[in-house]
């Protein structure tokens, strides 16, 4: 398992897992400035070889806006040119509606949030 934490005092990142299979954890505004850096670093994630599949944990996401889901569709995008699943997992109300009103919802693939002590 690998672990790296990246702030740049909008929005800290952190990732876990393996070589085939990472969480990245977001805490901050997904935001017109915030969004380059997650770009960097997701594509940065991305071109790695082997990475078979990538959780995004939003659960610490309280707020995005336009620019923060043009960032989430093009790693969507980019992420199945390498043949990577591309997850959501914690969505919080206003992003979650946000993607559904725009009819993006359904692009992304989710799964239910990791639970802390689950046997």
């Amino acid at each position: 398992m690998r672990h790296a934490t990246n702030q740049d005092g909008l929005l800290r990142t952190s990732v876990t897992g393996s070589e085939e299979c990472a969480l990245l954890s977001l805490d901050g505004r997904l935001t017109i400035d915030s969004s380059p850096r997650l770009r960097e670093r997701i594509l940065a994630m991305l071109s790695g070889a082997g990475l078979a599949k990538l959780t995004l944990d939003l659960s610490k996401v309280p707020h995005m806006d336009c620019a923060g889901i043009a960032t989430l569709l093009e790693m969507l995008k980019i992420s199945r040119s390498c043949q990577t699943r591309l997850q959501l997992t914690g969505l919080h109300d206003r992003p979650r509606y946000l993607l559904e009103v725009t009819g993006l919802l359904s692009l992304f693939e989710s799964c239910a949030p990791a639970t802390s002590g689950s046997a």
